[in-house]
């Protein structure tokens, strides 16, 4: 009993003290607490001993015993002074943040980036994870490039260009592109674009220090002879390209551009980053080859997603070229990440080669086809003044011109009060627009949500 009177004496004794201290402040020690309560050294210790596990009092060993912080009366940290070290904030970031951000409740989604939960084949995709993840051999060190049946997979989808060697797995699109961005150039250079082109590159182009120059696109794709001049003014060396169902406009290169595209590349001895991220997202007739296809000297760079096509946690991609541009890209990979999760290859390549991948990308086709419709509908009935640029035949969005005179940013700020999120058309330019524009998605909402996102949207306009 007397020696449980003497720990709450201690501990009282200590509480106060600490609480009437400044955080980090010095209390009486061991020998002072001691004498004043003629308490043992062991009775002292386990009262300390309490009040560190309450969170009163931290121990230092050696030092002694200190006022621990306490919430809500802790010393404010002062960040600022990392602004200086920081230097200024990347471009592009916020419109990245703005176009991963996560849809409020009530909210509907006429942007994004991935395709509504109902038309993901998570069944399948969590059935083939399953499965993998009960093998140990899955959970072992695989080769840093990635397994050679799914680099097999993505080079036989690639054409007879690039063979499985020549492929590097990585954790996505963005990750790809990133670190291809990083390995064929270096700060300073010059990237040319599209434009308008996805947002996403150019985020990362401005990351890696490169100097952006758009080479205008219109229904057709890119245009050869703007971009042979660009090529022959910039001294470029590496042009970013999406031939297909291209985010954000929606254009697909035509057949006759593709040949003048190829050759300008080659006369400017430079590379070509096809980014293929649609391959799978057709709607009105099988697509037609990658670019690398037909590339047997090197100059195309090719990337290709299944993430788009199937669910935003499928973080599974390749990238591959020929000759020393492949081998400088999988050192590049391999110095970001080392290598791709073993059971998520696994999955990945178990699902796109069994039946369940045909059948989804079937009905996929169908339904993308039925939302794409749903919402050229409603803009015709809602949005008269607002013009779809050409009919998409396949990706995720419509690419809308705004009526001469439409802040397209503040339009969107509008729609997002009236609770349908759309994405300006602003950002998507690697100089000043031509005009106002907004990317529409038709992937991310059900067709009944399209009707009235639509409606939402043309409040705002109003």
């Amino acid at each position: 009993m007397g020696n449980s009177n003497a720990v709450a004496r201690v501990i009282q004794d200590l509480r106060e003290h600490a609480t009437a201290a400044t955080p980090g402040a010095q209390l009486p020690s061991v020998r002072e607490l001691t004498a004043r309560h003629q308490a043992s050294p062991v009775t002292v210790a386990q009262a300390i001993r309490q009040l560190v596990a309450e969170g009163v009092v931290e121990a230092r060993p050696g030092k002694g015993t200190y006022a621990a912080a306490r919430p809500g009366h802790a010393q404010a940290a002062d960040l600022s002074w990392q602004t200086v070290a920081l230097g200024p904030a990347p471009a592009g970031e916020q419109e990245m943040q703005a176009l991963l951000a996560i849809l409020q409740p009530g909210a509907i989604a006429l942007s994004g980036g991935y395709l509504e939960p109902a038309l993901q084949p998570v069944a399948a995709l969590g059935a083939a994870l399953a499965r993998a993840a009960r093998q140990p051999a899955a959970w072992a060190r695989g080769p840093v490039e990635g397994r050679e049946d799914l680099r097999a997979w993505f080079a036989r989808e690639a054409g007879a260009g690039l063979r499985a060697e020549d492929m590097v797995i990585c954790p996505g699109g963005q990750a790809a592109l990133s670190s291809a961005l990083r390995v064929l150039s270096s700060p300073g250079d010059v990237l040319l674009v599209e434009s308008p082109t996805y947002l996403g590159a150019l985020a990362a182009a401005r990351a890696a220090g490169l100097r952006v120059v758009p080479v205008p696109a219109d229904a057709d794709g890119v245009r050869p002879d703007q971009l042979a001049t660009a090529f022959a003014r910039t001294g470029a060396r590496l042009f970013y390209c999406q031939p297909l169902y291209a985010n954000p406009h929606g254009a697909t290169l035509r057949p006759d551009r593709r040949r003048a595209v190829m050759d300008a590349v080659r006369a400017a001895g430079a590379f070509l980053i096809e980014d293929d991220y649609a391959r799978d997202l057709a709607i009105e007739s099988d697509p037609p080859p990658p670019l690398a296809a037909d590339d047997l000297d090197g100059h195309v760079v090719y990337l290709r997603s299944l993430t788009k096509a199937a669910a935003p946690g499928l973080r599974v991609a390749a990238i591959g070229a020929r000759g020393p541009a492949g081998a400088r890209l999988r050192a590049g990979r391999l110095l970001d990440d080392f290598y791709v999760s073993g059971p998520l290859q696994q999955a990945a390549v178990e699902f796109v080669t069994a039946p369940a991948w045909g059948r989804h990308l079937r009905t996929l086709r169908s339904a993308l086809r039925a939302r794409r419709d749903a919402l050229l509908d409603a803009i015709r009935r809602h949005l008269p003044t607002v013009t779809p640029v050409g009919v998409p035949r396949g990706g995720l969005h419509l690419w809308v011109r705004l009526p001469d005179g439409t802040d397209d940013v503040t339009l969107a700020a509008k729609a997002a009060a009236e609770q349908v999120i759309v994405f300006p058309g602003r950002p998507w330019y690697a100089a000043e627009p031509p005009a106002p524009h907004l990317r529409l998605t038709y992937a991310a909402a059900p067709p009944d949500d399209l009707e009235e996102g639509t409606r939402r949207l043309a409040h705002a306009l109003r």
